[in-house]
């Protein structure tokens, strides 16, 4: 399964606390939401939705059928890369975009406006914008991840040691 979420970026501190929040047991979504927000400077639900889920697509957080809870991993940067690449919906064509010279965002939605579902493009009357969002978020993330970096025009291939 590939999610389709791409909150915008934050540090590995930021998943951690987020993660951290979240309960051993299984709770309810909303529940699991408010215990995001209480831990970090999320302000609203919707966000801490996004995050909440976007956690699970790393391996951080599960869900049962009573719910979501933290798992008993601890996933290092690789391991945290490798989720990311294969879980999350466009990684890998957006990673495959990427050269040594650098890409800019408007090339890299280019590389994944083929691979958007039609009833994604059908949700929202903007679709483009939204996704153009998302891309460079998920650009952010891979630069975090170690899967990219970020130059002054655009995104490339990592060309180095870039371990934080």
């Amino acid at each position: 399964m590939r999610y389709k979420v791409a909150p915008p970026a934050r540090s590995r501190s930021f998943l951690e606390t987020a993660r951290e929040a979240l309960p051993l047991v299984p709770d309810s979504e909303d529940d699991c939401c408010r215990s995001i927000q209480t831990a970090t400077d999320v302000s609203d639900r919707e966000t801490a939705r996004k995050y909440l889920v976007f956690l699970q697509a790393l391996g951080l957080v599960g869900e049962s059928d009573r719910g979501y809870y933290r798992t008993r991993t601890d996933p290092d940067r690789a391991d945290l890369a490798a989720a990311f690449e294969e879980s999350v919906f466009g990684v890998d064509v957006l990673l495959a975009a990427l050269g040594l010279e650098p890409v800019d965002t408007d090339d890299a939605f280019d590389a994944l406006r083929e691979e958007i579902p039609r009833w994604e493009r059908e949700r929202h009357t903007d679709w483009e914008a939204i996704w153009r969002g998302r891309v460079v978020n998920l650009l952010e993330w891979a630069v975090l991840f170690g899967l990219a970096e970020k130059t002054d025009d655009g995104y490339r291939r990592p060309t180095g040691n870039n371990e934080e």
